[in-house]
């Protein structure tokens, strides 16, 4: 699971009817402050195992590579990347050129020092800070075969339609924008079993959290723990795509999580299902959208 946030520091004009305009002030500044304190968590914690992953242990998950396809030449951008690992993942699989970007400096400072241990220079693997709606301005090129993002990265930010637009603008013509994400239907269901529905799907309000401590390590005593997220149902993403003059070539499914989102989730390999016999729900969601 990369990176979780790249976001704007302004109210985005023109907010489409179904987001708040009405947006906490300080929704930007709380959540970079809350990952900035959470990198060096993560670096030092065996979630992301940086030593494994300097071994040669690969983070990308079986669909994605089998959807991404062979990346071999081909250069790509990693929008929210945060320390960079399935950027240079990419690097590692044959990309001519991967650009990863960040809106928190030490996550781009970790990455960097990731691609260095791997001995790849910044004309092979770059890494930005700068927020997602800023990105045009911010990486080195104006236009990639692939941009690829995902694993919780969409719900840090509270305009999809700008999201989509500044995505798109950086395809090249011919590539494509590749996203594997978490489902949001598992956002309204209880968080024990994932057997009933307690939360509402279509809510489009910011929500606030204040919890202590990290999925990526033990340590509880945090102190930026304000945290601003969003809900986008499935319809609202792929339609921010398509207005943005993309073409979907499909959406999947995907019956794997990549961490324990319910009490009862049992590990299989490297995901994480519900029990054999229980019916079974989409838990992520991936969509290729190609730019002709």
């Amino acid at each position: 699971m990369d990176s979780f946030a790249t976001m704007s520091s302004t109210t985005p004009p023109d907010i489409p009817a179904d987001i708040p305009a009405a947006l906490p002030p300080d929704w930007n500044e709380a959540n970079r402050s809350l990952w900035n304190e959470r990198v060096p968590l993560h670096a030092a914690g065996s979630f992301y195992d940086l030593d494994g992953f300097r071994a040669g242990a690969d983070p990308l998950r079986d669909f994605e590579l089998a959807e991404v396809g062979d990346v071999t030449g081909r250069s790509l951008l990693h929008l929210q990347c945060h320390m960079g690992q399935d950027t240079l993942s990419w690097a590692r699989r044959g990309a001519a050129r991967v650009v990863g970007l960040d809106f928190s400096e030490p996550a781009v400072e970790t990455a960097r020092g990731l691609a260095a241990d791997l001995g790849l220079g910044p004309d092979r693997a770059a890494f930005v800070a700068a927020d997602v709606y800023d990105a045009a301005d911010a990486v080195p090129d104006p236009a990639y075969d692939i941009v690829y993002t995902g694993g919780g990265a969409l719900c840090w930010l509270p305009d999809l339609r700008r999201w989509a637009e500044t995505a798109a603008s950086l395809v090249a013509p011919g590539g494509f924008l590749y996203l594997a994400e978490f489902h949001p239907v598992t956002d309204v269901l209880d968080d024990e079993t994932g057997s009933r529905v307690v939360r509402d799907y279509f809510d489009r309000d910011a929500q606030v959290w204040d919890v202590p401590g990290t999925y990526g390590s033990d340590r509880t005593d945090t102190v930026h723990n304000r945290s601003v997220e969003w809900q986008h149902p499935v319809g609202e993403v792929v339609t921010a795509l398509a207005a943005a003059g993309l073409r979907i070539e499909f959406l999947h499914e995907h019956d794997v999580s990549l961490f324990r989102r319910f009490e009862n989730f049992e590990k299989q390999g490297d995901h994480y299902r519900f029990p054999a016999g229980r019916p079974r729900i989409p838990l992520m969601y991936s969509l290729r959208a190609r730019k002709d």
